[in-house]
């Protein structure tokens, strides 16, 4: 491959990676979202994040993993209680990080 093919296809995936973030700001910056709507969009990065992490809470070795020694699973419930009451990114991630080290150093 080139240099200008190597270039271009560089500037093609900045320019699709870039577009779809830009235009929404662009096109709606100076109107007003009805507030089901802005509700509704706030949701989404919990949605997101909830897609993102419950495959690796629920699936192992491409089945359901819901039995008592998913450690994972089991992190994730004071996990989730920490990022329920403190609203906090850092905490969640601290404790979640916590239970597991603490469990592995315990069971070994």
């Amino acid at each position: 491959m080139d240099q200008e093919a190597v270039f271009l296809t560089i500037l093609g995936m900045g320019l699709v990676t870039y577009l779809p973030r830009v235009l929404p700001v662009v096109l709606l910056s100076s109107k007003s979202i009805p507030p089901i709507l802005e509700s509704w969009l706030q949701l989404v990065p919990v949605a997101v994040l909830a897609a993102l992490v419950a495959p690796s809470l629920l699936v192992e070795d491409a089945q359901l993993a819901l039995h008592s020694d998913n450690l994972f699973l089991w992190a994730s419930f004071p996990t989730l209680f920490v990022a329920w009451r403190t609203k906090s990114l850092f905490a969640s991630v601290v404790v979640g990080m916590s239970v597991v080290a603490l469990a592995r150093a315990l069971l070994g």
